[in-house]
């Protein structure tokens, strides 16, 4: 491979397709990590749930997918953390766009599936985000944003491979971090944070008033959490091991 083609692969990742025979088992891990996160999560949302039982059982999910396919694939489940990912050089391009379509079409396939599998009387808008009515669109862009650099900034903090600090569970870590902003967000926006998670039951129920809020607003959060995270507080070689806690 010539130079120009290293450096190209290097930012589009092409070998994950050519070379890496797990890219995928990470895609089928992908799709079915969100099918059960929004079949769960926004099951959570049918009928008159409470503020609590919402945010538990989104943070509680995640941090179960997580022990169980962060493995294989990271257990992104969010196309704003494999953004977020890509724009710190972390992932490959060509991994980051495969993953937000297989994120995507898993979402679908778990509203799908929870249209299926309640009453038809109970579906309502099928658990999906809304902007608050006394919140601008810009108002709730802002909120997703907010959250949604939180949730990421846990992330790259946790999942930081420099860091020998790091105690206790990562995959609750991110779940508690989750709840956190669902605990603060729901009454505004719904607490998204993830486009996936709000693209399923759009789709399915077309339903899409202030849509493209629940894509800008996690990504954006999202991209600015790494960057942040990756120049500013990103673990240096050996830094970790001389904290005295």
């Amino acid at each position: 491979m010539s130079e120009k083609a290293k450096r190209a692969d290097s930012i589009l990742g092409i070998s994950e397709i050519t070379e890496n025979k797990s890219i995928w088992r990470m895609l089928v891990a992908e799709f079915l990590g969100t099918l059960v996160l929004v079949a769960v999560g926004t099951g959570s949302c049918i009928g008159t749930p409470t503020v609590v039982q919402i945010a538990l059982t989104f943070g509680l999910t995640v941090a179960t997918l997580a022990q169980c396919i962060g493995h294989v694939s990271g257990c992104h489940v969010n196309p704003a953390v494999s953004v977020s990912l890509f724009c710190t050089g972390d992932i490959k391009l060509v991994r980051c766009l495969l993953f937000v379509v297989v994120q995507c079409i898993g979402a679908m396939a778990g509203s799908s599936l929870l249209k299926a599998m309640i009453p038809e009387e109970l579906v309502g808008t099928l658990g999906m985000t809304a902007v608050n009515p006394d919140l601008s669109s810009y108002q709730g862009l802002l909120v997703e944003a907010v959250l949604t650099f939180l949730l990421l900034f846990v992330i790259h903090a946790v999942c930081d491979p420099r860091r020998k600090d790091v105690k206790g569970s990562i995959p609750l870590a991110i779940g508690f971090a989750i709840s956190a902003c669902h605990l603060s967000g729901i009454q505004f926006t719904g607490s998204s944070l993830n486009p996936a998670r709000t693209f399923g039951p759009a789709v399915v129920m077309n339903l899409w008033d202030n849509h493209w809020v629940y894509w800008v607003g996690p990504i954006l959060g999202g991209i600015v959490a790494g960057l942040v995270y990756k120049f500013f507080f990103r673990a240096q070689k050996g830094e970790s091991d001389s904290y005295d806690f």
